[in-house]
């Protein structure tokens, strides 16, 4: 069953450091949001493939936005 990442906090997409159709582990990092002047990094919470990175650097997003999913 697929897992979504979600955003844990509003900001913008700084850096995308995988691509989809790469293999992760539980707690590599996806990518890099940047809110309030601070670089936050966002893990995979499972293993798997990623299927599907839905933002792109620079996009803002929200609080609770699905960012990417992992099969």
């Amino acid at each position: 069953m697929p897992t979504q990442v979600e955003a844990q906090i509003a900001g913008n997409v700084w850096k995308i450091e995988k691509a989809a159709g790469d293999l992760v582990l539980e707690e590599d990092v996806i990518l890099i949001l940047e809110s309030m002047k601070m670089e936050i990094p966002v893990e995979a919470p499972c293993g798997g493939t990623l299927s599907e990175i839905r933002v792109a650097e620079g996009d803002s997003i929200e609080e609770g936005a699905v960012l990417a999913v992992i099969d």
